[in-house]
């Protein structure tokens, strides 16, 4: 068991060496992620575009619902061409 501890203005945890090693935490940088009741520690491993599509479509899924203000359109509307002469 271990308790928060006051570091500067945050609070930090120590985790035991066994359990750094056994979680594959040692020498890596972590991602933390808020769940319904409490908090997930994993190690970040970057491995190049292997990663790619899952980081794509992860940050894609929080726009899922949201409507693009017409940015597409714009790109594809060519009727200010209409008037220039080639």
């Amino acid at each position: 068991m271990t308790m928060l501890t006051k570091i500067g203005n945050s609070q930090g945890i120590r985790i035991p060496k066994p359990l750094i090693k056994q979680a594959h935490l040692e020498n890596v940088n972590l991602e933390l992620e808020v769940l319904e009741n409490g908090l997930l520690i994993k190690p970040i491993t970057i491995t190049g575009r292997d990663t790619w599509v899952d980081n794509i479509e992860k940050v894609m899924s929080k726009y899922a619902n949201s409507k693009d203000e017409g940015l597409l359109e714009d790109l594809l509307n060519d009727n200010d061409l209409e008037e220039y002469e080639w």
